[in-house]
């Protein structure tokens, strides 16, 4: 099933706000194998829309449409996809006495309006605002409406029109998500392109800053049978590339760092430069982190380091502030100090000024000590595109993807 997904409304051109619906209900489509193929915005113009209305029809064999469903003049998205369907607009006498008794003593004639729906319509109630949403079928073509504020649209896609399309159209979709660090999107597809021209389950590729993820859905009668298709696609791409693999159905690197510190009863600290506590940040934004974080630093100056971690000035003088020699002795330092059993260190040149020749912008190096082992790797920042936030959030994670290793070993 293809889908395009109409939202409504001059304030999303205009700038005014941001389309997140669309955003939302393309990667909630995603997760149950519906394509979305295109993305149309138009303002609150009649004609205009119908026109959006008919090439969507022409295209997709689902409209989703977002916005335009409340009580004033501007909002015509049920007038239109009407018109454009042959269907009347016609008052739902249900719909009206449940919107009487939401809105009480505010209730005011405009306000009938979002009670009128197309004619033979599933409604799809909305538990959460005034404006119903609604379904129905024509010519081989699905249309769900959706109400456009975000409060309204995720609990209505989620809770609504999911399950309407679940029980129209039949049969469990499965997914996994396999997530990839230290492999590029182009170097990774070029291993998997063979399994990606299968059609159940499919195999798709996606590109995340610094990372890769590769999704793996099926479709069948049950969960266990859909299951079923994807476990040995899974295994044959863990087979291929497994070096890379840091989790299945996992949400992020950090997620999983703090999962298998506290599964091994250890704890970390770092000392931080450059990404200025951004690797301290995503460990402790995962609930439970206070299991397995001892603390950290974030020690900017020279003087820090030698105050506060122990830094030796004769590393720092041979050697600099961002090298190898001073990312292990920041490591040994937070590990020391804090009394962790991990220790890791990062120091680099986040930009956008204090590159050298020697040591341009996005030279980042990354140390992590754990007992009698010691790794110290230059963190593979992209040097001529990165921007300061780009250099930081991949030495971030580059950071996170060496303690992994380092406590798997």
């Amino acid at each position: 099933m293809n889908c395009e997904i109409l939202s409504v409304g001059t304030e999303i051109l205009l700038g005014e706000i941001a389309n997140t619906d669309a955003q939302m209900i393309s990667q909630g489509l995603s997760e149950h194998g519906i394509n979305v193929f295109y993305h149309t915005v138009c303002g609150d113009n009649p004609s205009r829309l119908l026109d959006c209305v008919k090439a969507a029809r022409a295209r997709a064999d689902l409209i989703i449409t977002t916005g335009g469903l409340g009580p004033t003049c501007d909002d015509l998205t049920k007038e239109t996809l009407a018109q454009a369907f042959g269907k009347k607009i016609v008052p739902f006498e249900q719909e009206i006495e449940k919107l009487k008794a939401k809105m009480g003593d505010r209730m005011t004639p405009n306000n009938l309006k979002q009670a009128h729906l197309p004619e033979g319509c599933t409604v799809l109630d909305n538990a959460w605002g005034t404006a119903p949403g609604c379904a129905f079928e024509s010519d081989g073509c699905t249309v769900i409406m959706l109400p456009g504020p975000p409060r309204e649209c995720k609990p209505m896609f989620h809770q609504r029109a999911l399950p309407y399309l679940r029980e129209k159209f039949g049969g469990v979709i499965h997914s996994n998500y396999i997530k990839f660090y230290g492999i590029g999107e182009s170097a990774m597809e070029d291993k998997l392109r063979f399994l990606m021209d299968s059609h159940n389950p499919t195999v798709a590729p996606y590109a995340k800053e610094g990372e890769c993820e590769v999704r793996v859905t099926a479709k069948a009668d049950t969960e266990q049978e859909a299951e079923a298709l994807c476990a040995p696609v899974v295994e044959q791409i863990k087979d291929i590339l497994g070096e890379y693999i840091y989790g299945v159905d996992v949400s992020s690197l950090e997620e999983v760092v703090v999962r298998e510190l506290t599964e091994r009863k250890l704890t970390v600290a770092a000392a931080e430069s450059c990404t200025g506590g951004l690797f301290l940040k995503r460990l402790t934004d995962i609930a439970g982190a206070s299991a397995c974080v001892a603390g950290g630093f974030v020690t900017y100056t020279n003087e820090m380091k030698m105050q506060v971690l122990g830094v030796s000035p004769d590393t720092l003088s041979k050697h600099g502030a961002v090298s190898a020699e001073t990312a292990l002795e920041m490591a040994r330092g937070a590990r020391d100090k804090s009394g962790a059993d991990i220790g890791v260190g990062i120091t680099g040149i986040a930009g956008p000024g204090g590159g050298t020749e020697e040591k341009p912008v996005g030279t980042v190096y990354v140390a992590v000590v754990y007992g009698e082992r010691e790794d110290v790797q230059l963190a593979p920042v992209r040097r001529k595109w990165s921007d300061r936030s780009y250099t930081r959030h991949t030495s971030a994670s580059f950071a996170l993807s060496r303690l992994l290793k380092m406590i798997n070993r």
